[in-house]
């Protein structure tokens, strides 16, 4: 289904309050949709990856650095920004290609859609966790001195799946809008179909 530019405006604008608003922790019962909103928007934006995904990395930042600033802190000595918190930039590209990926390969509303969907999600999250956990655990001055293989498997352990299971609660919700928003046009469509006969 081809989208205006109204249409994705619209879109980014809902996935980017969606984001801002868990990022800043303000609702601290509601997990940060930072992964799913990257996923969801390549699904959905996959064409305009040259506005979209920059501005969703630069809202991503601001939030940070918002959230940091407010507290006191000062952005560039916190412990979450090292050398690592810039390899979000690959990681969360990892998400909008596992999304954009989707999009292309999908078949609209079908059960082979849905293990498509698991695929992308699965492969693209593993890999932007790789990519952020992996590059705060080995360039992050505030983890061990030490550092091991065995100490991060051990993280990946503690992490992986409390990530994966946030970034696939909001990729089911985002699928779970998609599919009504589709079945509600085609039935706006037969509808207008019926009139116009």
């Amino acid at each position: 289904m081809a989208m205006t530019q109204t249409q994705r405006l619209g879109i980014f604008t809902l996935l980017a309050l969606v984001m801002g608003a868990t990022r800043l922790h303000h609702f601290d019962a509601i997990p940060d949709a930072s992964w799913g909103v990257f996923f969801l928007a390549g699904f959905w934006l996959r064409g305009s990856v040259r506005w979209a995904f920059p501005l969703l990395m630069a809202l991503a930042v601001l939030v940070d650095f918002f959230a940091i600033t407010s507290q006191g802190l000062s952005f560039w000595s916190h412990y979450c920004v090292s050398v690592g918190y810039w390899f979000l930039v690959p990681s969360y590209l990892a998400l909008w290609l596992g999304g954009s990926w989707l999009a292309r390969h999908q078949a609209g509303l079908r059960a082979s859609s849905l293990g498509l969907a698991a695929l992308a999600l699965l492969v693209s999250e593993g890999v932007c966790y790789l990519l952020s956990n992996g590059s705060f655990y080995w360039l992050s001055p505030v983890t061990a001195a030490v550092r091991s293989m065995d100490g991060w498997f051990a993280n990946l352990g503690d992490w992986y799946l409390p990530f994966l299971g946030t970034t696939a609660m909001y990729v089911a919700i985002g699928a779970v809008f998609h599919v009504l928003v589709t079945l509600l046009a085609r039935t706006a469509d037969s509808s207008r179909t019926k009139l116009a006969g």
